[in-house]
Order: C-alpha cells, then sequence, then structure tokens
C-alpha cells in the first residue's frame, strides 16, 4: 500500500492552523493530526522547561505515527515539531539534538505555510502577538533550510481555505 501523502499546515500563532487543519481534513474525507502540544502545555503549571520541549517533540511523532494509519490518501498534520527547534531556538537559545537530527528524516510532501494576515486571536497558551512577522521570517528560514516544499496560504474566510485546497489539488494532480 502507498503511503498517504503528509500534508503539514504550519505558522506562527494565531493563523489558523487547526481551523485549517480540520477544514483540510473534512473536505478530502480524512484525519488530521492534532498539535501535541497545546495538550500538553495546558497541563503545565509554568512555562515550559527544556525537557518538556523534547517530551513534546516525541509525542508530536508518535501521535503523528499512530493517526498515519487511519488517513485515507492523506494525512493532515496541524503543526509539526518543527515549532519545538523554534520556540527551543527562541527561548533556550538551541534546540534538542533528537529534534536536529529527526528534521531532515521526518519529511512531508507539502507545507501550508499560513500568512499572518488573520487578526490576533488571544489565548492563554499564545504568547507573542507583538512577534508575528519575526516568527513567518523564522518559519520561511526553517522551511527553506529543509528544502521544503511549501506555498504561502493567505486571506481570510472562504478564501483561505479556498486557497489551500487548490494547492492541495495541484500538488495531487502532479503526483
Amino acid at each position: 500500500m502507498n503511503q498517504p501523502v503528509k500534508i503539514a499546515v504550519v505558522g506562527p500563532e494565531s493563523t489558523g492552523k487547526s481551523t485549517m487543519s480540520a477544514y483540510l481534513a473534512n473536505h478530502y474525507q480524512t484525519v488530521w493530526v492534532p498539535e501535541y502540544a497545546r495538550g500538553y502545555c495546558e497541563k503545565l503549571t509554568g512555562p515550559p522547561t527544556w525537557q518538556d520541549e523534547i517530551n513534546m517533540f516525541y509525542g508530536q511523532v508518535e501521535l503523528e505515527k499512530s493517526m498515519l494509519p487511519q488517513a485515507n490518501k492523506i494525512l493532515i498534520c496541524d503543526t509539526t515539531f518543527i515549532t519545538v527547534k523554534i520556540w527551543s531556538d527562541e527561548i533556550f537559545g538551541k534546540s534538542p539534538q533528537e529534534v536536529l537530527d529527526a528534521l531532515p528524516q521526518h519529511k512531508y510532501d507539502l507545507y501550508l505555510l499560513l500568512n499572518i494576515d488573520l487578526p490576533w486571536q488571544d489565548d492563554p497558551l499564545r504568547d507573542f502577538p507583538h512577534m508575528r512577522e519575526h516568527f513567518m521570517q523564522v518559519w520561511h528560514h526553517e522551511l527553506k533550510a529543509l528544502d521544503a516544499n511549501y506555498v504561502v496560504i493567505s486571506g481570510t474566510g472562504d478564501d483561505r481555505y479556498e486557497s489551500a485546497v487548490k494547492v492541495i489539488d495541484q500538488f495531487l494532480a502532479k503526483h
């Protein structure tokens, strides 16, 4: 059996990744892998530690692995463990070696980088409303460093969803 096409929905905070992931999974009648870190961080009583970042890396990888057999030709991933690298670099000035070692091996067929053109939505787990431009540039840098196949998705409302579907449909038609 062919492996499902893996599509990662990524981007800075408050760009609609979870909503987009749910929409795409419904549209393509498949499953989506939620962001492991969200549930993990909701249980923390303080800021994430270095060990928490490592735990979130392993948790995201395992969650994705467990959901892969349920995918219907496409697996939609609400972010990836690249977020562990981005947050670790920002907060601790470096990334866990496990993450750095796994990045080149853990590929996605297509990344949808959601633009910061949506209004900021307050959330107790979001920390950097004033740094969206910075993190958008970080995402570009990280994806280029992986030589990732990625497209920026912009727009609001239905336009944003339609843009994502169009990009995925074009990708699927070529592969």
